[in-house]
């Protein structure tokens, strides 16, 4: 600090911001307690040590750095190559951060070294080490605490290979999901700002469509309408589909000319400060609804505010389980409404209702011994505090009608709270929406 005080007075502000730039972690303004939930994973864990490795400073241009999720749900940390060593005694926590190399830096920018002086204060972490001091650290561990819980990725580390050679590894995902579904107040604000902003961006693309352009361009407008809000990236990859590609349920090519008459299936939502938003609607090209369209649109909806309905602690995802809010759906629009063949919709229905909401848009769930990314059978009941998405859909190939209508749900100690409430639903409400069209 002397060496500043001695700049003039522009310098001196830069360089004080440069230091606090490179210091807080990039979601300071939002600070859960990360300290907490090492001591609710501690709990759970009791007589073993879990090692988790940070994601790395990436070589491939295409992708910028973000935290590796479980990582970043218990350190808050939001730079490459740290390691975090847990262990039954609170005392013993270490954060590990690779040293300073500033020719390094010079590419990628400064980065908060382990002999910084101002280290604990930022990363609230009482014992700090460098990345080379890792495995003597764990070795001494190893020989009072029996077992390592780490990634299954992590478990092949060469680092932790050779510092913990013949040691069992169990995978903490189980704990760590337990604890990762049921959303803090921060967590849940967190979500809240990435659905907002996806909800600009697709009243932006409301704005915005017009027969004749590309589904590129209704992406491209999306993801530059939340990242000018701020957030880090998109949620998953924009899925625009019009027409034909409106009945596939994953597409993400984004690259065929939308026509008049057509719908446009749009699943786009922002990753803010490391929380996913999940909004899907369907819109028509033209700002109108065909009468077939709104035919298939309103069992959709039908289905939608069924499910919406029913949420509340207690209530599962899975397609056979009791209290199902997937079977609700799928009752309703098997018994209303009929395809070209006068047969129930149902069988046009083919994917799961609903998935769990937070750190990673299809949040960790574990039940019954499985890790289940996609939430296509889980059992396990909810509870106040979770975010979850419910998303009917029908896809009928034949006609080139695809409608999904897919909103982020916050489950309340009563009932349910739509995040994404803001964005209309109604087709009537649509369409007097996109008569804005610019």
């Amino acid at each position: 600090m002397e060496r500043i005080r001695t700049l003039p007075y522009t310098q001196r502000l830069r360089r004080i911001f440069l230091l606090f730039a490179f210091a807080l972690p990039l979601t300071a303004a939002v600070s859960p307690d990360y300290a907490a939930r090492r001591d609710k994973l501690r709990a759970m864990l009791r007589k073993d040590v879990v090692v988790l490795f940070g994601a790395k400073e990436s070589d491939d241009l295409h992708y910028a750095f973000f935290q590796e999720p479980n990582f970043f749900y218990l350190t808050g940390w939001q730079e490459p190559g740290a390691i975090l060593l847990l262990t039954p005694a609170k005392a013993g926590d270490i954060l590990f951060l690779p040293p300073r190399v500033p020719a390094e830096e010079k590419w990628t920018g400064r980065k908060l070294g382990p002999d910084d002086p101002n280290v604990r204060a930022v990363t609230e972490f009482t014992k700090v080490l460098p990345t080379t001091s890792f495995e003597t650290e764990l070795k001494a561990l190893l020989t009072t605490y029996p077992g390592i819980f780490t990634l299954p990725g992590d478990s092949k580390s060469p680092l932790l290979e050779k510092a913990a050679h013949g040691y069992a590894t169990s995978d903490p995902r189980p704990f760590l999901a337990r604890l990762r579904m049921e959303k803090s107040p921060e967590e849940i604000a967190r979500i809240q700002r990435s659905t907002d902003a996806s909800i600009d961006a697709h009243r932006a693309a409301w704005r915005t469509i017009h027969p004749g352009e590309y589904e590129y361009q209704l992406a491209s407008t999306m993801v530059s309408t939340y990242e000018s809000e701020g957030c880090q990236r998109s949620a998953y990859a924009p899925i625009v589909g019009s027409g034909p590609n409106s009945a596939i349920l994953h597409y993400s090519r984004n690259s065929r000319r939308m026509d008049g008459g057509e719908v446009v299936v749009m699943d786009v939502a922002a990753e803010c400060d490391n929380y996913a938003s999940d909004i899907t609607r369907t819109v028509p090209a033209n700002g109108k609804f065909t009468a077939r369209q709104r035919e298939i649109y309103n069992v959709v909806l039908g289905a939608h505010r069924a499910a919406i309905a029913a949420v509340k602690p207690g209530m599962t995802l899975g397609r056979k389980t009791p209290n199902s809010l997937y079977q609700i759906a799928f009752d309703y629009m098997n018994t209303h409404g009929k395809d070209l063949h006068g047969e129930p919709l149902g069988k046009y229905f083919t994917h799961g209702l609903s998935h769990h909401v937070g750190l990673d848009v299809h949040d960790l769930e574990w039940v019954d011994g499985h890790l289940l990314r996609n939430a296509s059978d889980p059992r396990e009941p909810l509870k106040a505090g979770m975010v979850i998405t419910i998303e009917p859909g029908l896809y009928i190939p034949e006609e080139y009608i695809g409608i999904r209508i897919e909103d982020v749900v916050l489950v309340t100690a009563t009932g349910s709270k739509v995040l994404s409430a803001a964005l209309p639903v109604d087709p009537d409400e649509i369409e007097r929406a996109m008569a804005q069209r610019k």
